[in-house]
């Protein structure tokens, strides 16, 4: 499998590390540490020199709990770093966004691959994506960011993202996004809880069936730590023995 965008292919024949740039003064993991164009370069250069291949830019942060930002805002935190990432490195650009305007801008500014995690669902976001040729991730989220961990609720997790799955690449298919476009996100404590994250780890290579490459995302989560009883700073180690779980599922962009 390869992925095609802006002239560039990436290879799929073996995983590639998404290095995660959050330009929010809110990020639960980095507390807005980057949230200037100035230390997002320096960042997005310290993680490509450690491996990264693709580098996931978002201006609005998705933890649980979190209020949503204007279009406006979310622009002026984004496109300043697309551009200057796509103008100083030789790597892939993702964006995490749910907004039409940042879809099409983004993909004018430099970026490689839409991660959206409501998957096109916001108004005018699916046309759009559809408009600028690029991959889009589809994530799988049970409600919305703000309230998505007050009770999670499922019969079978596994079988409720695999249908989700089946719905969005038949939606994006129908609005003219081919599936060879489209990546795979399980979306890992997006309104799930401890036991519905490590269910879908379990049993994250059946997805597989589906053709696509996955995303995963596991760093310095509640699932590693609600599972080692530690904070947000003290889960790398926890979180790489996700990675390597999830390398052995096969995931084609493990998240550090």
């Amino acid at each position: 499998m390869k992925l095609v965008a802006q002239g560039s292919t990436l290879d799929l024949s073996h995983p590639h590390v998404m290095g995660i740039l959050n330009v929010t003064p809110d990020s639960f993991s980095d507390g807005g540490a980057h949230n200037s164009l100035i230390e997002a370069v320096k960042h997005a250069n310290l993680m490509i020199n450690a491996g990264a291949t693709i580098i996931d830019i978002g201006g609005e942060s998705t933890r649980p709990g979190a209020a949503e930002v204007s279009v406006e805002e979310e622009l002026a935190r984004v496109i300043p770093v697309v551009e200057a990432i796509a103008q100083r490195f030789e790597v892939w650009i993702s964006v995490d966004t749910s907004k039409a305007e940042v879809i099409r801008q983004s993909a004018r500014a430099g970026a490689h691959i839409i991660n959206d995690i409501r998957s096109l669902t916001e108004p005018g976001a699916l046309q759009a994506a559809a408009e600028t040729g690029l991959p889009v991730c589809l994530m799988h989220m049970q409600g919305q960011p703000k309230t998505m961990q007050e009770a999670p609720k499922y019969e079978d997790v596994f079988a409720d993202v695999e249908r989700f799955f089946n719905e969005h690449i038949v939606r994006c298919e129908q609005a003219g996004i081919a599936k060879e476009k489209l990546l795979l996100d399980p979306g890992f404590g997006f309104g799930k809880n401890l036991s519905h994250n490590y269910q879908l780890l379990a049993r994250l290579g059946e997805f597989h069936h589906f053709g696509l490459p996955l995303l995963v995302g596991m760093s310095r989560k509640s699932m590693v730590g609600q599972l080692l009883n530690v904070g947000p700073s003290e889960r790398l180690n926890g979180s790489g023995v996700c990675r390597h779980c999830s390398n052995a599922g096969r995931a084609d962009y493990p998240r550090p």
